[in-house]
């Protein structure tokens, strides 16, 4: 049953976000080319990486990483090009950068694609100081030595930066540090990460890994007390977890398209266990703040397999299957029913690194839309929709997986501007579904729909087979006497739209 006048949270568009780092193929080759390169640009970036994103609607870009963030230098990614200093990427694959891409392309790249930038600033091998100034840099008008700099270099006018990551993984690959030294690390950060004019910045803490749940306790310490209703300190307006989908282990994590159907399922087992994830977390944060002004950002979540043969280990290359894309869509209903807490997510990666939105050959040029891609495109209705409430007194179809039971479906639905957006996925390997839907609160009408499948969970598209994994027309779904009726194929995803009297 959906309610269709009982509007929930609203979904935060930010939840569609994205993520680009300097790693492997992600910057160079998939978002910048360079200005002398055959392929269209402008300014050096890909247009039609542009045109592709531009149609899924992304909200913001996360830059420049991930690990890479903690040992970016950002000065070094200023000025003319062929004075930049460059460095060694020692976090993935140990090569050369040489800067060409830094604050003023990235910004020109957030332009093009008419989306938020979301910077991540370099905590672990950096100073207080460091980022200061790249927020002055950036955000600042007037006068001041950044102001300055920054007009020297070209940019008259400040941008708009809201997002700004306070490091990143600092338990890790940010410092090693201890959740209670980064916690003084955030205060102290945070502290000198200063708005400027009309720039109100939204500043990220570098939350736990998975289910460490001291972690984010320690962090809402520094804004409040247990149970306390004073307001908090405004340090930080978030908290960042992270949270891959692994079917195997960190040593052996499975093939990218050559799994059978146990790996298949115990990959969805892992990744439903985000909404545990997301639910925990937000358990802890509602004793210290429980009027949720503090959000929680997935800032890194999706599929991580063995890199393709062949091809360099430390760039992270993996194609993109059937079952990326019900990874990617069962993520989407659980950040849905976390609408209350969760205000931010980015999928790692854009272009070429882990579950990608789109893969660049390099040789030829060519660019491929994965079925992920396709998932982000048929769900972006949801983004700033008024979250609906699914109730399901039967309970859902589900399955043994080892020692887990696996609900085979899972459906979220929204509403915004007069229209009813419903997203099915049937998790099921082999089984078909046919799911019924009482809609009580409104009549709905002109119901159309269109599904993603394929013949086998492994298929996935290439230069060769653009459109092997793509989005059509489904005709099997009905509307009468205010019910809905849709079949839903095994290993398929749905969406159903229609609109609200």
């Amino acid at each position: 049953m959906i309610n269709v006048d009982l509007e929930g949270p609203v979904i935060n568009r930010h939840v569609y976000g994205h993520f680009a780092e300097h790693l492997g193929r992600c910057i160079y080759g998939g978002f910048y080319v360079g200005e002398d390169s055959d392929i269209p640009n402008e300014g050096g970036i890909r247009l039609d990486v542009v045109e592709a994103l531009r149609a899924l609607d992304i909200p913001n870009l996360r830059w420049p990483g991930g690990c890479f963030a903690d040992e970016y230098h950002w000065m070094d990614g200023i000025g003319p090009k062929d004075e930049r200093p460059s460095m060694i990427n020692t976090h993935w694959g140990g090569v050369e950068e040489n800067n060409h891409f830094g604050t003023h392309e990235f910004m020109a790249l957030c332009e093009l694609l008419g989306t938020e930038p979301y910077i991540s600033g370099n905590v672990g091998s950096g100073t207080v100081r460091e980022m200061s100034e790249w927020v002055e840099y950036l955000t600042r008008d007037g006068d001041s030595p950044m102001v300055r700099l920054r007009k020297a270099n070209g940019r008259q006018e400040p941008w708009r930066v809201k997002f700004w990551g306070l490091g990143n993984e600092t338990w890790g690959c940010g410092g090693n540090m201890s959740a209670g030294h980064y916690a003084d690390e955030a205060r102290r950060y945070a502290t000198y990460c200063r708005d400027y004019g009309d720039n109100k910045l939204y500043r990220i803490a570098a939350g736990a890994a998975d289910f460490s749940y001291d972690w984010t306790e320690t962090l809402m310490k520094q804004l409040s007390h247990l149970g306390c209703q004073r307001a908090e300190r405004p340090l930080y307006q978030a908290v960042s977890v992270h949270y891959y989908t692994i079917a195997g282990t960190w040593q052996d994590k499975g093939s990218a398209t050559e799994f059978d159907t146990d790996e298949y399922y115990e990959t969805m087992v892992k990744a439903a266990r985000t909404d545990e994830l997301l639910t925990g977390h937000s358990n802890v944060m509602d004793c210290y703040d429980e009027q949720k002004t503090i959000g929680i950002v997935l800032d890194e979540w999706g599929t991580w397999w063995n890199v393709e043969p062949g091809t360099n280990p430390g760039f992270l290359y993996q194609q993109n299957t059937l079952r990326d894309a019900l990874v990617a869509s069962l993520h989407f209903d659980i950040f849905h029913r976390h609408a209350d807490r969760l205000v931010m997510a980015n999928i790692a990666q854009t272009v070429n690194v882990l579950q990608a939105m789109i893969l660049t050959d390099p040789d030829s040029g060519a660019l491929v839309l994965t079925p992920t891609y396709h998932v982000f495109e048929m769900n972006k209705g949801h983004q700033d929709a008024s979250s609906l409430r699914v109730d399901t007194p039967d309970g859902l179809p589900s399955r043994e997986v080892g020692s887990t039971r696996l609900d085979t479906v899972s459906v979220s639905a929204s509403r915004k501007d007069g229209r009813l957006l419903v997203s099915l996925s049937n998790l099921d390997a082999d089984e078909d579904v046919d799911v019924e839907f009482d809609l009580r609160g409104g009549s709905v009408g002109e119901v159309s729909s269109r599904i993603l499948t394929a013949g086998a969970l492994q298929e996935h598209n290439a230069p060769d087979a653009p459109e092997a994994v793509a989005p059509r027309v489904h005709e099997e779904v009905s509307l009468a006497d205010g019910r809905l009726r849709v079949h839903v194929p095994a290993h398929s995803f749905v969406t159903v739209e229609g609109t609200i009297a």
